[in-house]
C-alpha cells in the first residue's frame, strides 16, 4: 500500500512556524463552520419571523437540510480529501462554504434558503477532515496530542460565543448577516492556505460509494420529515406511518449495500466492538437530546417568556462557558475512573435538568431562579459526556481505522441531532385543543429526561479500556 505523500518544504522553511500556521488556519475554519450552525439556533425565530408565510416544516429545513448532508458526506469527504489531497479539498471547501454563505444571505425564499444551506454543508463536510489531517501531517507526534486538541477547541470555542454572538448580530442588523459575517473570512482562510499550506495524500485511500450516503442522507430526511409534519398529519396518519415506513425501508437497503459494499460509508464490522457499538448508541441518543435542550432554550426564552434574541442569547451561555471550564477537569478524573462513571452520571445529570423543566419553569420569567439552574446542569451534563464519548470511541477503534470510525461517530450525532430539531420543532408548533405554549414545552423537556436516561443506560454497556485516550478528542470538542 502506498504511504501518506506530503510535498516538501522549502529548505529555507520553519518547521514549527509552518506547523502553528497550519494550525491557525484549519482552527478558523473549524471555527466558522461550527460557530455558522451555533449561531443559527439563535437566529432561527428571525429567519421563520422574515417567512412568515413558510410552514414549520418548511422552515425546519433551514437546519436540518445542512445537519443531514454534513453528517452524509463527513466520511466520504474525509476520503475524497485522502485521495484527491488535504489542501486541495480543504481549500475547495472552504470555498464552497464561503459561496454558500453569501447566497444563504441574499435567498429570497425559504425554499432558496434551505438549498444554498445544503451547498454549505457539502463545504463543512469537506473542510472539517481535511483540516485535521492538515494538521496531523504538520505537527511532530511528540507535539500531535496538543495540536489536535486546540484544532478541536475551535469547536468548543464556537459553542461557547456562538450564543451571544449570533444575538449581537441579529439583534443589531439581522439574521442575513449571520450568513454574511462569513464572507471575508473564508475568503481569508482561502488566500493564507493557499501560501501557507502543504499537499499531503494517500493515493491508495477508497473513497466510500456515493449510493451509501444517498442512502443514509434519505433515511435521515424522511424519518426528520415525518416528525416535523405531525402538526399537520398526526401521529397516527397513514401520511407519517408511510414516511416513516419509507424510512425504515431505506435503511435496512443501506445496511444491505454497506454489507456488500467495498467501499462503506459506515464499516458495519466496527459494530461488533461492544464499548464502540454502545457509544454510537449514547451518541445518537445525548445528540437528540442536546439538540432539543439548546434549540427548545432559545424558542422557549423568546416564545415564552418574550425576551429578545440578544437577551435569549445571553441567557444560554452559561452552559456552553461551564463545558469550556469543565471538560478538560473532567477528562483527567476519566483517566483515573474510567469513562463509563462519568457518562452515566452525566446522562442522569442531563435528565434532571429536563426534569427541572418541568416541574419548575412557568410563563413568569425569574431567570435566576427557575431558568439558569437547569442551564448549570445542562452545562454540567454536556462536560460528562461528550469528551468521554468522544474519547470511548477512539480507544475503542484499531489505530488504522481511527479516522473512519470517528467520522462515523460524528455522523450518528449529527443525524441525532436533525431529530432533535424535528422533535423541538414538533413539539412547539402543535397546537393541539387544550395544550397551551407552556405545555408544549413541557413536552420538549420531556426529550431530555429520555434522553439522558437512554445515554445512562447505553453507558452501562461501555466496559473500561486498558490504555485511556485523551478526553479532549476533537471529536468531542469540535462541535
Amino acid at each position: 500500500m502506498t504511504a501518506p505523500t506530503t510535498a516538501a518544504l522549502p529548505a529555507a522553511a520553519d518547521p514549527a512556524r509552518h506547523a502553528q500556521r497550519t494550525l491557525a488556519v484549519a482552527g478558523m475554519a473549524v471555527l466558522i463552520t461550527f460557530l455558522d450552525t451555533t449561531v443559527l439556533f439563535v437566529a432561527f425565530p428571525d429567519i421563520s419571523a422574515s417567512f412568515s408565510g413558510a410552514s414549520p416544516s418548511s422552515l425546519s429545513w433551514v437546519l436540518n437540510g445542512y445537519t443531514i448532508a454534513f453528517a452524509a458526506l463527513l466520511v466520504p469527504a474525509g476520503k475524497l480529501a485522502d485521495r484527491l489531497g488535504h489542501k486541495r479539498v480543504f481549500l475547495l471547501g472552504t470555498a464552497l462554504f464561503t459561496l454558500g454563505s453569501a447566497a444563504c444571505a441574499a435567498a429570497p425564499s425559504v425554499a432558496v434558503l434551505n438549498g444554498f444551506r445544503v451547498i454549505q454543508a457539502v463545504g463543512a463536510a469537506a473542510v472539517i477532515p481535511a483540516s485535521l489531517a492538515l494538521v496531523m501531517r504538520a505537527f511532530p507526534r511528540d507535539r500531535l496530542p496538543v495540536a489536535v486538541a486546540i484544532w478541536g477547541a475551535m469547536g468548543a470555542a464556537a459553542g461557547a460565543v456562538g450564543p451571544t454572538l449570533g444575538a449581537v448580530i441579529v439583534d443589531a442588523v439581522g439574521w442575513r448577516w449571520v450568513f454574511l459575517i462569513n464572507v471575508p473570512i473564508g475568503i481569508g482562510i482561502i488566500a493564507v492556505g493557499l501560501r501557507i499550506l502543504q499537499e499531503s495524500r494517500d493515493p491508495e485511500a477508497k473513497i466510500p460509494a456515493l449510493v451509501g450516503a444517498v442512502l443514509i442522507a434519505l433515511v435521515a430526511a424522511l424519518a426528520s420529515y415525518a416528525v416535523v409534519q405531525t402538526p399537520d398529519w398526526g401521529w397516527t396518519d397513514p401520511r407519517t406511518i408511510a414516511t416513516l415506513a419509507a424510512a425504515a425501508v431505506l435503511l435496512i437497503g443501506f445496511v444491505a449495500h454497506q454489507q456488500r459494499t467495498h467501499a462503506p460509508v459506515l464499516d458495519l464490522e466496527l459494530l461488533s466492538i461492544p464499548n464502540y457499538r454502545w457509544a454510537n448508541v449514547a451518541t445518537f441518543a445525548f445528540g437528540v437530546a442536546f439538540t432539543a435542550m439548546f434549540l427548545g432554550s432559545l424558542l422557549f426564552l423568546e416564545e415564552a417568556w418574550r425576551y429578545s434574541t440578544l437577551r435569549a442569547g445571553l441567557g444560554v451561555t452559561p452552559g456552553p462557558l461551564l463545558v469550556a471550564i469543565l471538560a478538560p477537569r473532567f477528562g483527567k478524573l476519566a483517566g483515573r475512573v474510567g469513562q463509563r462513571p462519568l457518562l452515566v452520571a452525566g446522562g442522569l445529570v442531563f435528565a434532571a435538568a429536563g426534569l427541572w423543566r418541568v416541574l419548575v419553569l412557568t410563563d413568569h420569567p425569574a431567570y435566576l431562579r427557575d431558568f439558569f439552574p437547569s442551564m448549570i446542569l445542562t452545562g454540567l451534563a454536556v462536560a460528562l459526556v461528550l469528551p468521554q464519548l468522544a474519547s470511548t470511541v477512539a480507544q475503542a477503534l484499531p489505530p488504522e481505522r481511527g479516522g473512519v470510525g470517528g467520522g462515523a461517530n460524528q455522523a450518528i450525532r449529527q443525524f441525532g441531532g436533525t431529530l432533535g430539531v424535528a422533535f423541538t420543532l414538533a413539539l412547539v408548533t402543535q397546537q393541539a385543543a387544550g395544550v397551551d405554549l407552556l405545555d408544549r414545552f413541557d413536552r420538549v423537556w420531556t426529550v431530555l429526561v429520555v434522553g439522558g436516561v437512554l445515554t445512562s443506560a447505553a453507558a452501562l454497556g461501555i466496559s473500561r479500556a486498558e490504555a485511556t485516550a485523551p478526553a479532549t478528542s476533537p471529536l468531542a470538542l469540535a462541535d
